[in-house]
This record gives structure tokens, C-alpha cells and sequence, in this order.
């Protein structure tokens, strides 16, 4: 109940930041104390416990399988994507979001195969912050979160949004399924997506800057923004190489 009563004023806010900089206010940083410090006990759980974790997890599960837990854990954020491109007003992206669901969650066997995108059915994935961004909402400041690391203030709302709209982790709350589950499920997604930092070079990456953090804060917010404006490959194209439905409007592009 209270990230709910908070998320109008800090929609307010970020409303007011839409017009005075966009992400230059997240590049500039004004919260780079406080992030670095919450940067620090990060990277400190993460080499204490989290990495030796994901790790020995690595160890003892095969790639193939990392890859299908990879695709089924996808393959549950589709119905909140199909949400958000609605929102956004993208009702082909929307479609193919539901399209992958059906396919992956059935002949895909819950998700662990990947079938919607061998027969064409290319992924649309957009979030809360992106439908935010989309609404010309301004990025607000850079922000670390504990644990989950990188983020920004309208990321952080559109985080929030997602724990209490997210229709998957709706059902997940109110349809029986044991906290046990829950929290174990939880578990496994995180060491999952830890071990995918490994498999793309990223500890390589930080372990060699002189910054690590800065070189973090830098290619968080060039991703974010390659996502808002659909400019990853095969972002807008649909099935059989069919136009892109829509673009990302102007006011989206002013709120960077």
C-alpha cells in the first residue's frame, strides 16, 4: 500500500524532470554519493555470496538448461510486455507478445524452448519504464538500487508498478502458489540472470576499468535509451520481415 500512495508524487516529479533535461539528469548524477555507496555494498554481497553462488549454479547446471530456465523466465514477462506495448499504443508489438506466450508456454513446454522466435514470432519486450518514457515522463536521476543495481528514478516507479500489475506476478500472489515457490522461483531468476553477466564478459569488463561504476552508469543508460527508442536489431520487425507497427513518438525522443 505505500509504494502505491508514494508513486503519484514521484510521478509528479519525474513529470517535472521531463522538461528540464531528460537523462542529462541521470548522466550528471546527482545522487552519485549515495549511489556509490550503495554501489560498494553491492559489489560486496556480490563477491562474497551472490557470484560464489552463481558460480557453483553454473557448475552444476548445464548450459542448455541456463538457457531454457533463461527462456521460460522470458517467456513470463510477455503478458506485461503485451501490457505496456498497448499502453504504448504498438497493438502489432502487443500481438506478438501474446502470440509468443501461446507458443512458448505450449509446444515451447512452459516457456523452456524458445519456439515463437524459430517460426518468426520476434520478441517485443517493453517495460513500465519505457511505457513512462513513451509518455514523455523524463528519466529523473541515476539511481542504484540495493541488490538489483542499476536503475533510474523512472525506472525505479516502473518497478513498482510492475510488483502490483504485472498480471503474471498476480497470479503468482493471489492463485495458491506456495511463498515457498515464489521465493525459490525468485531465487533461481536472479542466480540465473548472474550467471548471464558472467556468459557476457561483464565481471571481465569491470574487473579492467579504472571506474567500474561509471563504466556500469554509462552502459546502463545507453541500453535503456537503445530500448526506449526500439533501435536493438529486430526490435520493430514482425513476422516475415512485416513493417514495424509504430515509432517511438517525439515526445518520447524529448524525454531522453
Amino acid at each position: 500500500m505505500r509504494c502505491r500512495l508514494c508513486l503519484p508524487s514521484a510521478l509528479l516529479l519525474l513529470s517535472g524532470c521531463a522538461t528540464t533535461g531528460g537523462d542529462r539528469i541521470a548522466q550528471k548524477d546527482p545522487l552519485e554519493g549515495f549511489n556509490r555507496h550503495v554501489w560498494n555494498f553491492n559489489h560486496g554481497v556480490d563477491k562474497a555470496v551472490v557470484r560464489p553462488i552463481a558460480v557453483a549454479y553454473r557448475g552444476v547446471t548445464p548450459s542448455f538448461a541456463r538457457r531454457g530456465i533463461g527462456n521460460a523466465f522470458d517467456n513470463l514477462t510477455e503478458p506485461w510486455s503485451a501490457i505496456n506495448n498497448l499502453l504504448q499504443l504498438k497493438p502489432g508489438r502487443a500481438a506478438r507478445n501474446l502470440g509468443r506466450f501461446a507458443v512458448n508456454s505450449t509446444i515451447g513446454i512452459a516457456g523452456l524452448s524458445d519456439r515463437a522466435t524459430k517460426i518468426g514470432i520476434r520478441q517485443a519486450p517493453e517495460d513500465a519504464g519505457q511505457t513512462l518514457a513513451r509518455w514523455g515522463v523524463g528519466t529523473g536521476p541515476y539511481l542504484v538500487l540495493p541488490l538489483l543495481g542499476p536503475s533510474t528514478l523512472r525506472d525505479g516507479v516502473g518497478f513498482a508498478v510492475a510488483q502490483v500489475a504485472d498480471p503474471v506476478a498476480i497470479c503468482f500472489a493471489q492463485c495458491g502458489v506456495p511463498s515457498g515457490v515464489r521465493y525459490g522461483l525468485a531465487t533461481l531468476k536472479y542466480l540465473n540472470a548472474r550467471s548471464e553477466l558472467i556468459d557476457v564478459g561483464a565481471d571481465a569488463m569491470l574487473a579492467t576499468s579504472l571506474d567500474p561504476y561509471a563504466v556500469a552508469r554509462s552502459a546502463y543508460l545507453q541500453r535503456r535509451r537503445e530500448e526506449i527508442l526500439n533501435e536493438s536489431p529486430d526490435a520493430d520487425s514482425g513476422p516475415a520481415g512485416a513493417p514495424s507497427d509504430a515509432s517511438v513518438s517525439t515526445s518520447a525522443s524529448d524525454s531522453r
